[in-house]
């Protein structure tokens, strides 16, 4: 087992167990995290949460077989109302959170207090291909939030949704994001994607690895490479690891996107901004790229035939 990491760059690492139905990663998207931080200034413990969503997303979009892309979201009845990860085919990442006005953050909040207060909170995972055939919906699964930590949430999204055996650990602050994931490979006809010498033995490869995880503290993830932390967590086991992949920040706002929001809320809507202010004017939330309308572009939003398709808010028009 031998790791070659490109300085300066984020790294997700793939790693399979020989001979035995267990696959892994690690991931270090400090630098991503770093750039989606510096587009928005949030509470200490908005930016745990949402950099363990960003590590996570990456996690879970690099075993995706599909051109397109995974948006992960939150929905929350607390201080936080929505926190959104999005990932594409080529681990290009965006992410940003939204909080109630007047809302108060207690510095040391967790996932529950944030968005969960009244138990009313949301996970939703959207899986949205890139070449959609005509009339084509994206999936999306949503379930209650169940647990108090990213992790836990996500692990059991991926038992009930997907009958897959699951292990997180994630860790943030506001310059490092980093992630392990552990999981169980299906086995299809009684033969896994890895096959071991037999499924007893399967088990307790994945039993094993767990254990080694779970040896892993937050404090670590967050201070030792990922490059250090595999061998150090795995160095008694036969693993592969294969070719490096590198995550990078990128948001996919477009004025065009942001022209079909502004037809979703309605022209009556978009004319009533345009009567008291002039223009229309939109921030997207993700970059913080500024777009105008003024009254010629918005008559021509609404007389074009185009569809009309918006994943996710753009951003807020600003009054």
């Amino acid at each position: 087992m031998s790791i070659t990491l490109t300085t300066g760059q984020d790294t997700l690492q793939k790693f399979i167990f020989d001979n035995a139905a267990v696959r892994g990663e690690l991931i270090d998207i400090s630098a991503t995290w770093r750039d989606v931080l510096s587009r928005r200034d949030y509470p200490v413990p908005v930016k745990k949460v949402l950099g363990q969503m960003t590590a996570a997303a990456a996690l879970l979009s690099a075993n995706l077989k599909f051109n397109g892309s995974i948006v992960m979201q939150i929905h929350g009845d607390g201080p936080v109302n929505l926190l959104v990860v999005e990932c594409d085919a080529d681990l290009r990442l965006r992410a940003t959170a939204k909080l109630v006005d007047g809302g108060e953050v207690a510095d040391d909040a967790n996932l529950t207090a944030l968005v969960n207060a009244h138990g009313k909170g949301r996970f939703v995972i959207t899986l949205d291909p890139a070449d959609k055939l005509p009339g084509q919906q994206p999936y999306q699964g949503i379930v209650p939030l169940d647990g108090n930590e990213v992790a836990t949430v996500i692990e059991n999204y991926m038992l009930r949704s997907e009958q897959l055996d699951t292990k997180l650990w994630l860790a943030a602050d506001d310059n490092v994001s980093r992630g392990l994931l552990l999981q169980k490979l299906p086995y299809h006809g009684g033969k896994a994607e890895a096959t071991p010498l037999n499924e007893e033995d399967a088990l307790e490869t994945w039993n094993r690895a767990v254990i080694l995880g779970s040896t892993l503290k937050e404090q670590e993830l967050l201070e030792t490479g990922i490059d250090v932390l595999i061998q150090r967590l795995f160095w008694e086991e036969t693993i592969r690891v294969f070719d490096p992949l590198h995550p990078q920040f990128h948001c996919s706002c477009t004025r065009e996107k942001v022209g079909n929001m502004l037809k979703m809320l309605g022209r009556p809507e978009v004319d009533s901004v345009i009567e008291e202010h002039g223009v229309v004017a939109v921030n997207c939330d993700f970059c913080g790229q500024h777009y105008e309308y003024d009254k010629v572009d918005c008559a021509q939003l609404f007389t074009t035939d185009a569809p009309v398709e918006v994943l996710i808010p753009a951003g807020d028009i600003k009054h």
